[in-house]
């Protein structure tokens, strides 16, 4: 599929986009073969093509849900200039 000076104008238009007129018709070589590429790509035969893995069949490993440290939080806190009931007390920032 050949597009032409016309059509590039039109898909720059409608993406918001601006091209410089001396560009113009390299875009629209370089946009013709990469849709040249893909009608070349829609006509593989692929019947007898398994298809590869999908994303959405993967199973994904999870570890084990186990506390693996001790609760550290006075420790932790001791360096901190203002606590209370457990909590960092800061400046409030927002009125």
């Amino acid at each position: 599929m050949a597009l032409n000076r016309t059509d590039v104008e039109k898909i720059a238009h409608l993406a918001r986009l601006q091209i410089e007129e001396s560009d113009v018709q390299a875009y629209a070589d370089n946009l013709s073969n990469i849709l040249d590429l893909v009608d070349q790509m829609q006509s593989v035969d692929t019947t007898d093509v398994s298809p590869l893995a999908h994303p959405l069949d993967a199973v994904q490993r999870l570890r084990a849900d186990v506390v693996t440290e001790e609760n550290q939080r006075e420790a932790l806190q001791s360096a901190a200039p203002a606590v209370e009931n457990g909590l960092f007390l800061v400046p409030k920032v927002i009125e």
